[in-house]
């Protein structure tokens, strides 16, 4: 692994949910798609429930923290393909690797794909 790789996998860990999860909602909402399907998605992902997902985004919780405290979905690898220009599936950092199935699971929202696609159904 690169160093550039170290430091971007690095500065994700200390990201910290909150401050991208307005994006998030601002992205899926300009695209027709409402918070509460951005929160169904994100809860299928890691296993959270409503008031935990809103009580990481109260304590300002990393991504580092926000995955330890996940239960990923098992059908989470089947999130494949390309977001932000690296393949999800080969990305060898697994919280950059969740971030990314994250990232990814948003990016399907605004583009208009059905939640049981989105949720692997």
């Amino acid at each position: 692994m690169d160093n550039s790789t170290a430091h971007h996998d690095q500065r994700i860990a200390k990201m910290t949910f909150a401050s991208v999860y307005p994006m998030y909602v601002t992205k899926v909402e300009k695209k027709g798609r409402t918070k509460a399907e951005l929160d169904q998605v994100i809860q299928w992902l890691t296993g959270f429930d409503d008031a935990t997902l809103q009580q990481l985004i109260a304590d300002k919780a990393t991504f580092e923290t926000f995955f330890q405290r996940a239960t990923l979905n098992p059908k989470a690898s089947l999130i494949t393909g390309v977001i932000c220009g690296y393949r999800v599936e080969e990305i060898e950092n697994k919280l950059t690797q969740q971030v990314r199935y994250l990232d990814k699971l948003v990016d399907e929202l605004a583009k208009g794909k059905k939640m049981d696609k989105i949720l692997r159904q």
